[in-house]
């Protein structure tokens, strides 16, 4: 009895998509029999039906990877073709796509490189990953209106204490124990990178007009932007800043991290 379509869709996905490859595949597909394979597939003089299937499963592949090496061409540049697509074969055998989205398909790559093998040669890959993925997502993450010089200066001082911001939707820190921003700067630049440094790190991701930018923070910046994710009040900010730095540098710190902050677009009104 023939196929329905859905049925025939389905075969076809798993065949295309199974790890192994297509002849692998077919032999889990235990209803199905390598003569009826060839009467779903019309083979040809040169191709058999299985040859057929697996030009598209290739086809398949090689899409995926170059789509995540477009996402991670720094982790690329420093693993070399070779390697680059070991570690994507590798990763897609364990985390095959199930999202519609191709760009979703390289969503668990960092918690993937951390236990692979790599690691040995590159003990900063994950870290690395994880920030060109962080690229990536900020690029995607749901837009606001950032907050503005003008905003701020319409604010009247007797409110300043009890003012309540927010960090952008697209903006994303991260602590990393390596100073991967300065590989991927260099790779930016078309400059080879020096070893990467073992040092911790956090690393403020933003987007301001479609450009998304990248920085380090101080220990300071990093925990005054906790107090706004947590949704703390101007007060607690200057509290936990207070701790850190002397009451007079407190007004000058102060401006300058709201400054930078409303030049890259980092708030929001809450």
């Amino acid at each position: 009895m023939p196929l329905r379509l859905a049925a025939t869709q389905g075969l076809l996905y798993r065949l295309i998509t199974a790890p192994s490859g297509v002849e692998e595949g077919l032999v889990d597909e235990k209803c199905l029999s390598s003569e009826s394979i060839n009467k779903l597939i019309g083979g040809g003089g040169r191709l058999s039906a299985t040859e057929r299937v697996e030009i598209y499963a290739n086809m398949y592949f090689y899409r995926l990877l170059e789509a995540i090496r477009e996402d991670f061409s720094a982790t690329a540049r420093v693993l070399g073709d070779a390697k680059f697509h070991n570690l994507i074969t590798g990763y897609l055998v364990e985390h095959p796509p199930s999202h519609p989205s191709i760009t979703e398909a390289s969503r668990y790559l960092a918690e993937f490189a951390r236990n692979c093998p790599m690691l040995e040669e590159w003990p900063f890959l994950a870290d690395l990953i994880r920030l060109e993925r962080a690229l990536v997502d900020v690029f995607l993450s749901p837009d606001a209106d950032p907050l503005t010089f003008d905003q701020l200066r319409a604010i009247p001082p007797h409110r300043w204490p009890s003012l309540r911001i927010a960090v952008h939707p697209a903006v994303q820190v991260l602590d990393c124990e390596w100073r991967v921003e300065e590989i991927l700067r260099a790779i930016e630049g078309d400059r080879s990178p020096l070893p990467a440094l073992r040092e911790s790190v956090s690393i403020l991701v933003s987007r301001k007009d479609c450009l998304v930018t990248y920085r380090t923070l101080d220990r300071i910046e990093r925990s005054a932007l906790d107090v706004i994710r947590r949704g703390g009040l101007f007060d607690a900010i200057c509290e936990a800043i207070s701790t850190q730095i002397s009451e007079s540098e407190m007004p000058v710190l102060l401006n300058r991290m709201l400054s930078r902050w409303l030049a890259d677009g980092v708030l929001v009104s809450e």
